[in-house]
Order: structure tokens, then C-alpha cells, then sequence
């Protein structure tokens, strides 16, 4: 995570000077963490997570009382036991929180050309620092304008819509706005899907096996919120035949799945983990997943993968299992934040 950006081209000369007048602010915004890995912690997350309209769209009363009498009462325990295998405990806080702050700082150094009037932040949609703080942080600052960069690759309204949901709450209480931008999703951007397949090559290089199949494991949905409308199943399949493109492998070699499915209700398929346990039954003896979906490595990528996954294939057979890590804030990683900034600044700098 200590790598330097790549060398590319000059940015001022691909932008221009930077404007007279008020700043100009970058929030990075990533979904999430407890303050703690303890379970009145994760209660604290998980209420505020799974209150969201975005998240779970039906919160009427059967859902409160499964809510506050089966999974508040019941799931923290088991989540903050989760949470503690993959914690860093140097700064007392999650992977997903130190490596959103690295990215904030990475791209703040490699936006520094731009000129001092660029300020960069971030931001999680649940736990702290909140969206409405550091936009808060960001106006009191003298930012005129303001970029937002949700770290999601793929568009769902369960991650993308709700971090905008929340930025546009936090300005309804402003009475100076500043102009705000959105950045798009990113998912078959030819830098991201670089990234992805340069990062994918090096790290399936230095394995001590070859893989017989590698997974592209995205986050699921249920599948009504698909049906309804949500971009997200389509975006994940034009992402993993970019990917298929880029590390020339075909669909029997490169399959598409979909991790962390949550209640008895119908979410997207195939899942993850039932994929592994088929391809382990079947005689597959060595798997690697990538995590496409993720910008950063969290409790999803490095408990529920690089741990519950490989426990699962192993104990159906398989023999070694691999956990590719996401992008983060690697040189592939950063390039895609940079340039995406340098996209989403153009006519303000």
C-alpha cells in the first residue's frame, strides 16, 4: 500500500491553471466501518446501516421486529468477532478506514500540482468521519465547488444512491452551497479495468500454484432491487467481460459470482459461496478471487473471502485458495482515483 503513483502525464498541462477564487474540495466517500470491533460497536454500525431506505427498501413493521429483536440483539457479537480478525490494531481501527485515509492523502500528493487550492477528504456513508462533517470541514475551508467521488466501481442504489442521498441532506441544511459535482461509476472505465487486470497479472504471478478457475466476486443484491431497475447486475457483467478480455480468459476460467448475501429473500446468483463448494466437489484443487466490486480490502474481502472462502474450498476438497487483493491504494489503484479526478475537475481547474 506504500507504492508511489505512476509516472503519467502532467496534469496541469492536461487541465490547465487553476481558477482565481475559492477552493475547490475532493471527498472520497467509501460505505463503512465500526469504531471498534466489539459489539456494541457494531450494533451502533449495523442499526445505522440497516435503518437505510436505500439498504433494505421494505422497513416496515416485520422488518423492525426482526431488526431490533433477532439480528441488533444477536448478529454484533458474531460480527465483532469478524471484525477482530482482520483489525488494525496499530491505529485501532478497520483496513477499510486506513486505506480510505491513504487514498485521500495519495491523491491530495498527486493533485498538488493543480494548485493549493484543492483540498481532498474523505468520508464514510456510515460510522465516522460522517459525509456531513467533512462537507461541513470542506465549505468552512472556503470550497466554492465540490467534487464527490463515491469509491464504487459499479452503480447500486444500495451504495452510489446513498452516499449521494447523504450529501444532498447535508447541503439541504446548508444556506451557502457550494456547487457539487458527482462522479460516475467507473465500471468499465479502460483505466480501472487496466488496473484490475495489470494488479490481477502481478499478484497471479507470484502465487505458488497456478489457478484452475478464478472468481470475480462482487457484492450481491437482492435480486428485486435488479428487477426494479438497479444498473448493478449489468454493470458487474460488463465489468467481468472487460476483465475476461484483459486477462484473456474465458467464462469457464474467469466466473462471475456474488458474495454476502443477507436474509431468506431471492439475491443475485450464482453465489459465491455455493460456486466455491461446487467447484471444490467437482475436483477443483486451486482457486484465487478477485473482488472487483471493492475499491478497497474490507471485512468482506479479507474476513468473508480470504478466510470463511477458503476455509469452505478446503473443506470440500479443494487445496489451495488465493484472495487477490483490491486495488486499494496501490499505484494501478490511485491512477484510477487520479484520473478520474482530473476527469471530474475539468472546467473548475
Amino acid at each position: 500500500m506504500n507504492e508511489a503513483l505512476p509516472s503519467a502525464p502532467d496534469p496541469v498541462a492536461a487541465t490547465g491553471p487553476v481558477q482565481s477564487g475559492g477552493k475547490i474540495g475532493i471527498l472520497l466517500i467509501n460505505l463503512g466501518t465500526p469504531e471498534a470491533a466489539d459489539a456494541a460497536s457494531v450494533r451502533r454500525y449495523l442499526k445505522e446501516f440497516l435503518s437505510d431506505l436505500r439498504v433494505i427498501e421494505d422497513q416496515g413493521p416485520l422488518w423492525q421486529l426482526v431488526l431490533n429483536t433477532v439480528i441488533l440483539p444477536v448478529r454484533p457479537r458474531k460480527k465483532a468477532r469478524d471484525y477482530a480478525r482482520i483489525w488494525n490494531h496499530e491505529r485501532n481501527e478497520s483496513p477499510l478506514k486506513t486505506i480510505t485515509r491513504s487514498q485521500a492523502v495519495k491523491l491530495a500528493r498527486a493533485l498538488e500540482p493543480l494548485g493549493r487550492q484543492l483540498v481532498v477528504e474523505w468520508a464514510m456513508r456510515y460510522g465516522h468521519p460522517s459525509i456531513a462533517s467533512k462537507l461541513g470541514e470542506l465549505v468552512a475551508q472556503a470550497c466554492e465547488r465540490i467534487l464527490v467521488i463515491p469509491l464504487y466501481p459499479q452503480y447500486c442504489a444500495a451504495t452510489t444512491a446513498t452516499a449521494c442521498d447523504e450529501v444532498f441532506r447535508a447541503l439541504a441544511r446548508m444556506r451557502y452551497q457550494p456547487a457539487v459535482r458527482i462522479a460516475p461509476p467507473y465500471y468499465n472505465d479502460p483505466v480501472y479495468v487496466e488496473a484490475l487486470g495489470s494488479s490481477a497479472g502481478a499478484e497471479l504471478s507470484q502465487l505458488a500454484f497456478k489457478p484452475d478457475v478464478i472468481l470475480a466476486s462482487f457484492h450481491g443484491v437482492p435480486k428485486a432491487y435488479v428487477d426494479n431497475g438497479d444498473p448493478y447486475y449489468a454493470q458487474c457483467v460488463e465489468t467481468t467481460r472487460l476483465l475476461r478480455e484483459r486477462l484473456n480468459l474465458d467464462e469457464s476460467k474467469l466466473m462471475m459470482t456474488f458474495q454476502s448475501r443477507f436474509g431468506r429473500g431471492k439475491w443475485l446468483e450464482p453465489a459465491t459461496n455455493r460456486t466455491v463448494r461446487k467447484l471444490a466437489k467437482d475436483g477443483v484443487k486451486n482457486l484465487a478471487v478477485i473482488t472487483p466490486g471493492f475499491s478497497a480490502d474490507c471485512l468482506e474481502t479479507l474476513e468473508e473471502v480470504a478466510i470463511e472462502t477458503a476455509r469452505l474450498f478446503k473443506k470440500y476438497g479443494g487445496e489451495n485458495f488465493a484472495a487477490l487483493p483490491c486495488l486499494n491504494d496501490s499505484a494501478p489503484g490511485m491512477l484510477v482515483i487520479w484520473q478520474m479526478a482530473l476527469r471530474e475537475l475539468k472546467g473548475w481547474v
